[in-house]
């Protein structure tokens, strides 16, 4: 059961593969009940299944993180060759770092702890910038500025950064979701470098049926750990502290 729980499935969104734009959607824990519970009713239409040698415990982080940075990579238009920074190592990054390179991407990926930024070089990142010690720009035009930029951290600042990071022809990816609503970009410099802007929500099920064959073909690694369902405030407090390597499945 994915985020996207319902469309309408007739709109002009839904009939060019877009059902995520669908102006009648309803979102699974979130409109449509579920998500903390053992069971939860969804719509047939909108679950994928699982394919044969998944872990389904692998299947819960690709069916939110997967198919959302997944589809990321797709909106950036990332080809053999092109230099991506993914900004943010974490549940969504983790996966991002890696979609890129199997879209033939090189990588550098931008946080702020050690740890996690090894854990990209693990997982195909050829460059790693902990941004806490270096400015993540003046190292990134160094190495010739990227192609797309896809910003995954929380902040405001790393989208502006992520936005400095890009070469003339650029595309930066707006994914994650900071409480702080807004940036500030430049006008003149967006139009002079021909920088494209693009936002991407989620997934559709066809992207999550090629997130899930990636991963049946041993393609991808979730990094997660589980959990019992009874210790979800715990969880929740680990995530906001930072104390979490990438994801947490809840068990009932």
């Amino acid at each position: 059961m994915p985020w996207l729980g319902y469309a309408c499935g007739c709109c002009n969104y839904c009939v060019s593969g877009w059902e995520t734009l669908c102006h009648e959607q309803e979102m699974m824990g979130y409109t449509i009940d579920g998500g903390f519970g053992e069971y939860a009713i969804a719509y047939a239409r909108y679950v994928v299944k699982v394919p044969e040698g998944v872990d389904t415990f692998d299947a819960a982080p690709l069916t939110c993180a997967g198919v959302t940075t997944y589809k990321a990579v797709k909106v950036a238009g990332t080809r053999p060759s092109d230099f991506v920074a993914v900004f943010g190592v974490g549940g969504l990054g983790h996966l991002a770092i890696q979609y890129a390179a199997i879209a033939g991407g090189r990588v550098v990926a931008i946080d702020v702890i050690d740890e996690k930024l090894e854990l990209a070089r693990e997982l195909g990142a050829e460059f790693t910038i902990n941004a806490k010690k270096e400015d993540p720009v003046e190292a990134i035009q160094r190495l010739g500025g990227v192609d797309q930029a896809i910003a995954l951290a929380v902040s405001p600042s790393a989208f502006e950064q992520a936005y400095r990071s890009l070469r003339r022809g650029g595309t930066l990816v707006f994914v994650a979701l900071p409480a702080d609503n807004e940036i500030k970009l430049p006008i003149f410099e967006t139009v002079l470098n021909g920088i494209t802007i693009v936002g991407s929500i989620v997934g559709t099920r066809k992207d999550l049926r090629e997130v899930f064959e990636l991963h049946a073909a041993g393609k991808t690694r979730v990094i997660r750990e589980t959990r019992p369902l009874d210790q979800v405030n715990e969880a929740i407090a680990d995530l906001e502290a930072g104390r979490v390597a990438a994801r947490i499945v809840l068990e009932p």
